[in-house]
């Protein structure tokens, strides 16, 4: 199926849609989501939304590359190199802190998170935006453990396989939790969660 235009709607109608979409994915699930629903709550036409998108995958392709990329504007991810020497952990844990702050204030951000985590959802858009986070996060321990910031008595990939499995468990469990919790709570968490990871790589 040929792709729509989506470059013509302005930016406006653009993130009203995308973020009424990923409201729709994270509720009622990739396969129940209804493209009707998107469509009248976003004041759209049928004709007119399928000119400028084809199909609810290129639509989910959309609300996850957008999503994704004003996160990584926001937050301005560093280089892994960044991350050298003694103050490695001090920089982990600013960036984290950064992650939090702006996934908690804005609901479109927890959204993202939770979109990733959906069944049945196209598998490359997913696929693509996990191998680029994996492969950052093995360059990060190769760096902390030549900063000597990073256990290095495990082979660093299983250590990488570790790493992945474990922050994905806490993030899978605090995108599906955080509305339910208050804020302070909520910061509370994400400082045990990097206390969790810290002591599971941090070197002796």
């Amino acid at each position: 199926m040929p792709k729509g235009d989506i470059s013509r709607m302005s930016a406006q109608r653009r993130e009203l849609l995308v973020r009424t979409a990923a409201g729709e994915f994270t509720s009622a699930g990739y396969e129940q989501a209804s493209l009707n629903r998107i469509i009248a709550r976003c004041g759209l036409s049928k004709s007119s939304f399928y000119h400028m998108v084809s199909s609810k995958r290129e639509l989910f392709e959309i609300v996850v590359g957008d999503l994704a990329a004003a996160l990584t504007a926001r937050l301005s991810i560093p280089e892994p190199e960044a991350f050298a020497g003694p103050a490695f952990w001090d920089r982990i844990e600013e960036l984290i802190g950064r992650l939090g702050e702006i996934a908690l204030g804005d609901d479109a951000f927890l959204a993202l998170g939770r979109l990733f985590y959906l069944s049945g959802t196209p598998d490359t858009t997913i696929a693509r935006a996990l191998t680029r986070i994996e492969e950052w996060l093995h360059r990060v321990l190769l760096i902390g453990r030549d900063s000597g910031a990073v256990r290095d008595d495990l082979p660093v990939t299983l250590q990488s396989r570790l790493v992945v499995a474990v922050l994905r468990s806490l993030d899978e469990w605090s995108v599906q939790h955080a509305t339910a919790m208050p804020p302070a709570e909520l910061e509370e968490l994400l400082r045990a969660q990097v206390r969790t990871v810290r002591r599971l790589l941090e070197a002796d």
